[in-house]
């Protein structure tokens, strides 16, 4: 009897036990969720921040990748024939540069001329290994199963600071036969795992060091005012101050070690205030918005109107026995519709999960969704930085 009283109460009462507690936790995660949009994040300043100086260095070369499978560069492109001549009289193998046999009537399609690039880390010593990407230079269709020969990479100043060599590994094939053919990814690019042998060091002296400089990967004045109290806090002393919206300058102490006061600084945890940002990404229809994005008391009206120009080509042939002549006439019929007009009415206080959930209810496109995106930010309805990529 007990459980039959029960059962009616709940077929009375319309709501259950179960969808009480249901709709309890979500109000719950849904307030932890605001308080957590609304308070600031913690994060290490090396997450957030890069100290001035100490980057990376970009490397680039041109080299020859050989053993294709027919896939190489073709006749067409010359200087992948010069590159192998060089690099062949650079062995004592002479080519001849006239008659039939000259360099002109070579046909090597087995190679393919690249391009290769790598990045130098900091505080790189000779004998530290890196990977490189090699991307094809003239009309090769594939890199498949090619090796790239020893190859000099080059920093801005001209310098060799790296040499690379080895079996390219490729994300992507291509197969053709009979006329078909079928490819993925892309065949003309590949990286080779530690790849590359570091030649040359960037020359860095911590120990020159007088002011250690923190530039933040955002600007904001308020996080850079925070940072320098952290880091004021934590060494005891008020060394750090705040220069601009993205540098922190700490004085370090006459013969202090700076690599234990880096490690220090980087390990400090500072409270950031991330900018609203919502990324567009035009070419895939990639929209991205943030969740300390706000939005203010807006009304849109999305509709589109549709004109299709439709052209067939007829043959118009005369009857028998008749004096005209067969005549090609092409027809054009123009479809025009006009889509009816959907409205999205955002009070305020609205979310961004409410902005999604009603454009997915009117059915609007990545594209549609791009180009309201961009007018309520003219509009001053969407508080956030809009970057277009």
């Amino acid at each position: 009897m007990r459980r039959m009283r029960v059962r009616t109460f709940e077929e009375h009462s319309g709501i259950s036990v179960w969808r009480w507690v249901v709709l309890g936790i979500t109000l719950a995660l849904a307030a932890v969720l605001a308080r957590a949009e609304s308070a600031p994040q913690l994060a290490r300043v090396k997450d957030v921040a890069s100290i001035e100086g100490i980057r990376d260095n970009q490397l680039v070369g041109y080299g020859l990748v050989v053993g294709l499978r027919g896939t190489g560069d073709s006749s067409q492109t010359v200087f992948p024939a010069q590159t192998l001549i060089s690099a062949l009289e650079r062995m004592g193998i002479t080519v001849p540069r006239t008659g039939s046999n000259s360099a002109s009537n070579m046909q090597v399609k087995n190679m393919a001329a690249v391009f290769v690039v790598a990045t130098l880390p900091p505080f790189s010593r000779p004998g530290y290994k890196m990977d490189i990407t090699v991307s094809s230079a003239g009309d090769a269709r594939s890199l498949e199963g090619g090796i790239l020969l020893m190859t000099p990479l080059y920093g801005p100043d001209g310098q060799i600071y790296a040499q690379a060599q080895g079996a390219l590994v490729l994300g992507g094939y291509m197969a053709s036969s009979g006329g078909s053919s079928r490819q993925m990814n892309h065949p003309t690019t590949g990286r080779i795992p530690d790849g590359a042998l570091v030649e040359r060091p960037v020359p860095f002296d911590l120990k020159q060091m007088h002011t250690v400089s923190v530039v933040l990967n955002d600007a904001d004045f308020h996080t850079a005012e925070q940072m320098a109290a952290a880091i004021n806090r934590t060494l005891g002393s008020a060394r750090a101050h705040a220069v601009d919206s993205r540098r922190v300058e700490i004085t370090a102490k006459p013969d202090e070690d700076i690599a234990a006061l880096l490690d220090r600084v980087e390990d400090i945890e500072v409270d950031v205030y991330p900018r609203a940002r919502v990324v567009v990404n035009e070419r895939t229809g990639t929209v991205v918005i943030g969740g300390t994005v706000r939005l203010q008391p807006v009304s849109i009206l999305h509709g589109g109107l549709s004109v299709n120009v439709i052209s067939e080509t007829k043959v118009s042939q005369p009857n028998a026995y008749s004096t005209g002549t067969t005549q090609v006439v092409q027809q054009t019929t123009v479809q025009a519709q006009d889509k009816p007009v959907n409205r999205i009415d955002l009070k305020e206080g609205a979310t961004v999960e409410d902005l999604v959930q009603e454009l997915q209810r009117t059915g609007a496109g990545a594209r549609d969704v791009i180009s309201i995106l961009q007018a309520m930010k003219e509009a001053g309805a969407l508080e956030a930085d809009l970057e277009v990529l």
